[in-house]
């Protein structure tokens, strides 16, 4: 009698674990399909960067299964007492995400705001780069600076990150140093004491945005010590919506994200990358600092990208092995289409230093702009050539004379940087 009492208990609990897992299978399919049908009007107002920039420069993987690239901007306030919500931004944080499909890991790499850039032969902090020509204009500052395609890019403001926050419940932090700095243009006030605090979506603006202190005191290493509090803050985050918790907290969260969020990603990717997000171990994800050195220019404080230091960050950023360059075995010619005497040999010279071998120099025809044609040449090498040779415009060509491998023609828009 014992035993069939048992087994009756036993039957029971296996039938109640099959509700369960039904029940959050059930739960988990119709939340699929109404996140699908909520976001599918999400991106109304997104930059279509394929037709933004030359050349498919941005290459959008509409397909599952694809290894790509996604730029993460944070855009700040803008201009102090703007009532204008068109009002040019700088991004005040700038992250790229890799997701490598074949080894299911993401990689993030922060961007420092004051990295040194060109736009229209000026110098300027990578920040500027959203103010002067929105997204396109960010996104083809950070492919052109290492040599990345962009796939996707996803801009959050500020007030919707607030309430994307708010949405999950919020995160606790172990705040290691005294926070207080108050900036009324931004609507700024922080304030923490050292400990473990819980940070709503309003704290959490203000860690995530927090280098220094109104005395001037802080972070030692100014930006780079602020990315590392972001490090730790986006880690936090991950955690939180890995909870099994997050399921009922979901209907809020959509709301925000439709807030905080434009991007260029369709439902269907959002629903992909969310789930990859809230499902990829700690194991497979790695936050890493693009490297540079601090320098000043005509009184400016920048940081100088430094190709060396980044080779192996960059190279988590792309697991197309064929994007790899052999400068070595490259022939190249550079052509002068300008009245500067003497700038042909000073781009051999330049490329030389990158590399690559000594060019073929010659003077040719006056023209406006730059070119690269790249002969019997892969496409996958022209992310890597447009940023060491500091010119866009990219054509490839088949033909039967192998004398060249690469023509370089310079005209009077050519930045010449070394």
């Amino acid at each position: 009698m014992s035993n069939n009492k048992k087994q009756r208990k036993t039957i029971n609990y296996k039938r109640f674990a099959f509700k369960i897992t039904a029940l959050l299978v059930a739960i988990l399919v119709i939340v699929s399909g109404g996140l699908y049908l909520y976001l599918s009007g999400f991106n109304d107002t997104a930059v279509d960067l394929s037709s933004k920039l030359n050349n498919d420069d941005i290459t959008r993987i509409q397909t599952s299964g694809k290894s790509c690239n996604i730029l993460v901007v944070g855009v700040d306030v803008g201009t102090a007492g703007s009532t204008n919500a068109n009002d040019p931004k700088r991004t005040d944080t700038m992250i790229l995400v890799h997701y490598n499909a074949s080894d299911k890991k993401i990689s993030m790499v922060s961007i420092p705001r004051d990295t040194l850039i060109t736009i229209n032969g000026r110098n300027q902090k990578i920040n500027a780069a959203h103010a002067i020509g929105g997204v396109t204009s960010a996104v083809a500052a950070v492919q052109k600076l290492i040599g990345v395609k962009i796939n996707y890019y996803a801009k959050v403001n500020y007030k919707g990150f607030d309430k994307l926050i708010d949405a999950i419940g919020g995160v606790d932090i172990n705040i290691t140093r005294k926070m207080d700095y108050d900036d009324p243009t931004q609507d700024l006030s922080i304030h923490f004491k050292t400990g473990l605090v819980h940070l709503d979506g309003k704290k959490a603006e203000e860690f995530f945005r927090w280098r220094k202190n109104t005395d001037g005191s802080g972070l030692a290493n100014g930006d780079l010590g602020r990315i590392e509090n972001q490090h730790i803050f986006i880690a936090k985050v991950m955690e939180k919506v890995k909870s099994p918790f997050i399921i009922f907290k979901i209907p809020s969260v959509l709301t925000a994200v439709k807030s905080a969020i434009e991007t260029n990603m369709d439902a269907s990717e959002i629903c992909k990358f969310g789930y990859m997000f809230a499902s990829i171990g700690n194991d497979k994800l790695s936050m890493e600092t693009l490297k540079g050195a601090e320098k000043s220019i005509k009184g400016v404080s920048y940081v100088v990208y430094d190709e060396a230091q980044n080779k192996k960050i960059i190279s988590e950023l792309s697991d197309n092995k064929a994007q790899v360059v052999n400068k070595s075995k490259l022939k190249i010619k550079v052509i002068n289409g300008t009245k500067k005497t003497g700038l042909a040999k000073d781009f051999s010279t330049y490329l030389v230093e990158k590399g690559y071998n000594e060019a073929k120099t010659q003077t040719g025809k006056a023209t406006a702009k730059s070119k690269i044609i790249v002969y019997n040449g892969s496409e996958d090498m022209k992310a890597k050539l447009q940023t060491d040779f500091k010119i866009d415009n990219i054509e490839f060509l088949s033909s039967s004379d192998k004398s060249f491998d690469v023509v370089v023609t310079l005209g009077d828009d050519h930045e010449l940087m070394h």
